[in-house]
């Protein structure tokens, strides 16, 4: 029978786990809100709909992709095709499902707040870490959620 408590370990691995998140996603959030007008958020919908095929999406499968609700990626692509970083439009294949899709000056948008980005990571997340604890860190995670596959 497992315990009715975490071991020290245990709860020491998983705290780890929630403070880390939580300090290097808010304090990426700000440094993209603050360089370039672009939540976390909205960046991760930049970024999937430039790797997608055609630099669009279904709005179901985008919000499977940046692990939104569908009404929380609507809100999100609103505001992204407000300031016309993103276009809605009807599908080819079936005029139902609505696509979104990555404009040319969402794109340029994308290319500058990813220089923040990946600066931030670096700063705040992997620099901090040896090679060795990289892979550590990556191996175990990987060992709960299974290896990433981009999509």
């Amino acid at each position: 029978m497992a315990s009715d408590r975490l071991s020290d370990s245990e709860l020491r691995a998983w705290q780890a786990l929630l403070h880390t998140y939580h300090q290097v996603i808010r304090t990426l959030d700000r440094e993209l809100r603050e360089g370039h007008g672009l939540p976390l958020a909205a960046y991760d919908v930049l970024l999937r709909l430039a790797r997608a095929p055609g630099r669009s999406l279904r709005m179901s499968d985008l919000a499977e992709r940046v692990m939104l609700s569908p009404s929380g990626v609507t809100r999100l692509v609103d505001r992204l095709e407000a300031k016309g970083l993103v276009e809605r439009r009807a599908d080819s294949q079936d005029a139902r499902v609505a696509l979104a899709s990555l404009t040319d000056e969402g794109l340029r948008q994308l290319r500058k707040a990813a220089i923040t980005h990946l600066r931030g990571i670096r700063e705040h997340f992997t620099g901090r870490l040896s090679q060795g604890q990289l892979r550590n860190v990556a191996s175990g995670l990987e060992t709960v959620t299974g290896p990433h596959v981009p999509h």
